[in-house]
């Protein structure tokens, strides 16, 4: 029986067969590593995410500036920039990440539905540093290439790897991968359902063997994040609670400095 997270899928397939990433331009982008910038930060490393709309939410921001945004995220204190680029669901954008890579200094994460070499192509090109694979997609054979295959891919790229979990299971695969950073996701793509305390089941029951651990979804406060930090996650990835604030700059500040 299929679910949410096998439409996510099917639209990815349709998007990638539309051409929508086929990017003809490449610029030279000096690399910027999100991994080390989680490991030496000296604050709460926070992964601000530029979304317009989510599945879950429906429209978040309407005309707003990628630029101005991403610019108030860094002056903020962010660690990384996660940029939405999936166009159905997310309204998301090739041309939001181009634009933020020339309007700010931090690493990148190109946040889409990634089962396609094509994909990993477009995000060197506009400046991506780093992308993000989700596990349960290659479990369920909706990439043609292994997941080994596609994280050698993306580091052929000079790509970092972002690799999201949900599960137990998931988790104990991707220690095994090259993957630079592990995601746990704290909504369950399969019914859009969110509960912060999937990573602490998680990590109270497996070491992550110094992968760096970035905690996804459902951080909406402050005390969300510092429930994350004691439970072990290094990083924290935060859309919605940043986009929906009036001043963006001053909400991630609140979520870099909380203690």
């Amino acid at each position: 029986m299929s679910d949410f997270f096998d439409t996510l899928a099917w639209d990815a397939k349709q998007t990638i067969n539309e051409d929508y990433y086929k990017v003809s331009t490449k610029d030279t982008f000096s690399p910027v590593s999100l991994r080390k910038a989680i490991t030496e930060s000296r604050r709460n490393a926070v992964i601000t995410e530029v979304k317009a709309a989510s599945p879950s939410r429906g429209t978040i921001k309407t005309d707003f500036d990628p630029e101005k945004v991403s610019v108030a995220m860094e002056n903020g204190g962010a660690t990384g920039i996660s940029v939405l680029t999936e166009p159905k669901h997310f309204s998301g954008s090739l041309s939001y990440l181009a634009k933020i890579r020339k309007a700010v200094q931090l690493p990148i994460l190109m946040k889409d539905i990634i089962i396609n070499p094509i994909q990993l192509e477009a995000a060197s090109k506009i400046g991506a540093n780093a992308v993000l694979l989700i596990e349960a997609l290659f479990e369920r054979k909706y990439c043609e290439l292994s997941l080994d295959e596609m994280i050698a891919k993306a580091h052929s790229r000079k790509l970092e790897v972002l690799l999201e979990t949900h599960s137990e299971s998931e988790f104990q695969s991707a220690i095994e991968t090259d993957s630079d950073l592990i995601g746990i996701n704290n909504r369950d793509l399969r019914t859009l359902k969110v509960d912060i305390k999937i990573t602490e089941r998680i990590l109270k029951k497996y070491d992550s063997h110094e992968k760096v651990v970035v905690s996804e979804s459902g951080v909406m406060t402050p005390s969300d994040l510092l429930f994350l930090r004691g439970c072990g996650a290094q990083a924290f990835l935060i859309g919605s609670a940043i986009m929906m604030a009036d001043n963006i700059e001053k909400k991630v500040k609140e979520f870099v400095t909380a203690h």
